[in-house]
């Protein structure tokens, strides 16, 4: 994992997304404390210091693409292309993009899953910034790396709004940058 320092005033915008984000015990199942971040959302303000904070740590970076993972990661990544001025692209669960795709199969806890990302949606050598709402075991975000690896691009790095650290998501995400507003 490459740390890239975090852009002036991110300390206080931490501090208020902490207090922003509301804890919601027992979901989805009991023993889980569920980090609900629609409370961000709701805040405009708070909602785009989050994304501007996002765009500013990558933007010396040369990102070509910014590819979010479905589904809370395109709340997060639209803004984040169109503040970069670089293309935005979704990954999504099986099925659910209209044209021909490239898979991704990964391991879960308890299974396995599976994403999609359009095989035309990159060029070669796009150097792209993969952006989704939490970071939690690094599954899902090395499973978007792969994809994104299949047609020739190059994850230079990572944003998210959420690290949960100890379950150590970062340290799967090997190779590039790993930038995240909160830590738990």
């Amino acid at each position: 994992m490459i740390t890239t320092p975090p852009p002036a005033g991110r300390e206080a915008l931490a501090r208020a997304v902490r207090d922003t984000i509301r804890d919601v015990p027992d979901f989805p199942k009991p023993g889980i404390v569920f980090k609900d971040i629609t409370p961000v959302l709701s805040d405009a303000a708070l909602f785009a210091r989050v994304t501007n904070s996002m765009a500013e740590v990558a933007g010396p970076m040369g990102i070509t693409h910014v590819v979010a993972i479905e589904s809370r990661g395109f709340l997060f990544g639209a803004p984040v292309a169109q503040r970069l001025g670089v293309s935005l692209v979704p990954v999504r669960k099986p099925g659910k993009l209209p044209h021909r795709s490239v898979r991704e199969d990964y391991a879960l806890e308890y299974g396995s899953d599976a994403l999609e990302m359009h095989e035309d949606a990159l060029r070669a050598g796009a150097r792209v910034l993969v952006v989704d709402d939490v970071l939690a075991t690094g599954g899902t975000a090395a499973a978007t790396r792969r994809l994104v690896e299949k047609v020739g691009g190059i994850v230079v790095a990572y944003a998210f709004l959420i690290d949960l650290t100890f379950l150590h998501g970062a340290q799967v995400l090997v190779g590039s940058s790993v930038d995240a507003i909160v830590e738990y």
